[in-house]
């Protein structure tokens, strides 16, 4: 039995009673929606086909039948219990018809007035607009594998949001935003697309494998100027609002037809000219061919070459492959084995556009013959739409290709050629760089020289020191402080720094996708801001090092024979004074040898102490050396090593998530 609904303008509700009806269908199977939306009348339906030996009943006919009711069946309203209604089945009762409930299948447009139809009743109308199902959420969750790339691929993009620029990472969005649609969806359901040129038949072929003349054909171009869907089950109005296929132009076959079984679930959508002169018709293909989870591409021998369809589509998707078919239509123009030999010329192209042909059992692109005119290969068309509606992955598949196109264009932002980094080398020279910008060299020297005067003050004769003195007093300018480093000097530190930065930056960079050795970069400038000051405070700090030098253990020793050495010599020089003046018995030979063994003893202890100084001076100086580079290491590592590092490790987080994008298992 069949349930009649009408409705006037307002879209009502189905859910409580399990399910609603559809348009009637007229003797081609397919029926437009009426001109008024709103009329009552012209919503109501005109007429039903039933069971062979029904009568059409009344209510039918009378287009004011159920205006403003929700159902309206024999002797019964309202009946929306689901046993009531399996009791109504088993007594033929005016339920009998009707989905049940937990089906999937509620009509809810509220244009026109539709009739529920058995789907267990073979000679149930199924012809009809399908425009205004609603869409029950029946999506499930992709496959672990293909999850584990989008979440990848989530995170990658936002992990790089901060270093690429958002034109980058539009189409890895895209990707992310349409799977996320796409799984909300029927996942019941196949879209598959027929595209073409203008004059390829695909619209023949459209209505060659729903059985009925749906899309208009003709010589007239182009003849398909909005895409037209056929659905061959229920549940798919989210889809199909997803393609913006306005209800108007959204059909159903005949039921019982071939291969009816075998296609249940599958959405067919025949596209405008992909060649087509009218701008609007190449932007509902290009619209669409992003949405759908398969393609037919129809080529004929006149066009299969063209480069429109090979430079413009067949390339940029060759990574879709297998969910692509690309058939050969109107075979039945060619002449003995010229079809054979057009189809081997068209695989050929196909592989020089990158797209795998699935030969052999391989993985890849379904390239077939057929003749939608005379039917001639569109039983193998239709095995092999069913053998995909029925395994349920082509949208996961779709998903996947879309993946791997997403990354194979942001593939020269994320993989590096070699190894980047920052080796060992490269740190040990910025850190000799800066050492050599702070003058650490110079200090340890200068520190050594001055630990060997403070040595020579303390264990030189005090004639020599003299001398020296005298020797300061009389040169020009001896004896004024030393001025302060020239400004050249300290220009020249500066630029020593900023190529020291540069140097390290380049080699950390060296490699690198070019986002990412900017970013590099960028850390570097931005670290080395305040760094030469930085280093000159710490030269005015650890250059002259203050206090009292350290004094080796034999530094008194040497004093107190120094001083013996300088008493003999006075105490000798004072033996002849009294001699001379002849308060001392005369004996030139004893004070002599006095004299002689503090003038010959103090320059030896002298040069005995400088001797042994050398080594004292020689570590002191080396250990103001070391504790200036290592300040310096310290202070450019903490301003521009480690934010080079952090880049760098940012890069090996986002390289780690390409790789587990790009990896497809």
């Amino acid at each position: 039995m069949t349930a009649v609904t009408a409705v006037t303008g307002e879209t009502e509700d189905r859910r409580s009673s399990g399910g609603a009806g559809s348009g009637s269908g007229n003797a081609s199977g397919a029926q437009d929606e009426p001109g008024a939306r709103g009329d009552a009348a012209a919503g109501a339906a005109p007429g039903r086909r039933g069971r062979p030996g029904e009568e059409a009943r009344p209510e039918d006919e009378d287009p004011s039948a159920g205006g403003g009711e929700r159902a309206r069946v024999d002797g019964a309203e309202g009946a929306t219990d689901p046993a009531s209604r399996a009791e109504g089945k088993r007594e033929g009762g005016p339920e009998a018809g009707a989905p049940e409930e937990g089906d999937g299948e509620r009509w809810d447009d509220g244009l026109i007035a539709r009739r529920a139809v058995d789907p267990t009743d073979p000679a149930g109308d199924h012809g009809s607009l399908v425009g205004g199902e609603g869409h029950v959420p029946i999506g499930g969750p992709y496959a672990a594998p293909l999850r584990g790339r989008l979440d990848a691929l989530r995170e990658l993009v936002g992990l790089s949001r901060t270093r690429l620029d958002d034109e980058a990472l539009a189409e890895a969005g895209r990707v992310l935003d349409e799977a996320a649609a796409r799984q909300q969806l029927s996942a019941r359901h196949t879209v598959v697309a027929i595209a073409g040129a203008t004059g390829s038949g695909k619209s023949t072929l459209f209505n060659a494998l729903a059985g009925v003349p749906i899309s208009e054909t003709g010589l007239r171009r182009p003849t398909t100027s909005a895409p037209i869907s056929l659905s061959w089950s229920e549940g798919a109005a989210g889809l199909l609002d997803r393609l913006a296929i306005p209800p108007r132009l959204r059909r159903r076959p005949l039921a019982g037809g071939s291969g009816d079984e075998a296609l249940q679930g599958l959405v067919l959508v025949d596209l405008p000219d992909h060649d087509s002169a009218m701008t609007v018709h190449r932007e509902q293909v290009d619209r669409v061919l992003k949405l759908v989870d398969a393609v037919i591409w129809v080529v004929d021998p006149e066009k299969y070459a063209d480069a429109a369809l090979h430079e413009r589509y067949l390339r940029p998707l060759a990574g879709h492959a297998e969910i692509t078919f690309v058939v050969l239509n109107q075979i039945d123009r060619l002449p003995g084995d010229a079809a054979d030999q057009v189809l081997d010329d068209l695989r050929r192209l196909l592989d020089e556009d990158g797209m795998a042909v699935g030969e052999h059992g391989e993985p890849g692109a379904t390239v077939l013959a057929l003749s939608a005119l005379t039917g001639e290969g569109v039983g193998e068309l239709r095995e092999l739409l069913g053998r995909l509606v029925q395994e349920k992955s082509a949208a996961a598949r779709r998903v996947s290709a879309d993946i791997d196109a997403a990354t194979g264009r942001l593939r020269s932002m994320y993989v590096a050629d070699g190894r980047p980094g920052l080796s060992e080398r490269a740190r040990d020279d910025f850190t000799a760089r800066l050492a050599n910008a702070v003058g650490a060299t110079a200090v340890g020297e200068e520190a050594e020289r001055r630990w060997r005067r403070n040595a020579g003050r303390a264990c030189g004769t005090p004639w020599l020191r003299l001398w020296r003195w005298y020797e300061r007093v009389r040169m020009p300018g001896g004896g004024l402080p030393q001025p302060k480093q020239p400004a050249e000097e300290e220009l020249t530190a500066r630029q020593r720094v900023e190529q020291a930065v540069r140097t390290v930056a380049d080699d950390a960079a060296h490699g690198l996708p070019a986002p990412w050795a900017q970013a590099v970069r960028e850390a570097a400038v931005r670290g080395a801001e305040g760094l030469p000051e930085e280093l000159d405070d710490l030269a005015a700090e650890l250059g002259t090092p203050s206090g009292r030098l350290p004094r080796p253990a034999w530094w008194p020793a040497a004093v107190f024979v120094q001083v013996c050495m300088t008493l003999l010599q006075v105490f000798g020089g004072l033996w002849l004074v009294g001699q001379i003046i002849g308060v001392l018995e005369p004996g030139l030979l004893p004070p002599v040898l006095v004299m002689l063994a503090g003038i010959i003893g103090g320059p030896l202890v002298e040069w005995a102490c400088a001797a042994a100084a050398k080594g004292p001076a020689r570590r002191y100086g080396q250990d103001a050396e070391r504790r200036l580079r290592e300040a310096a290491a310290a202070c450019g590592r903490a301003k521009v090593l480690d934010p080079i590092a952090a880049e760098l490790l940012r890069y090996r987080e986002v390289r780690e998530q390409y790789g587990v994008v790009s990896f497809r298992r």
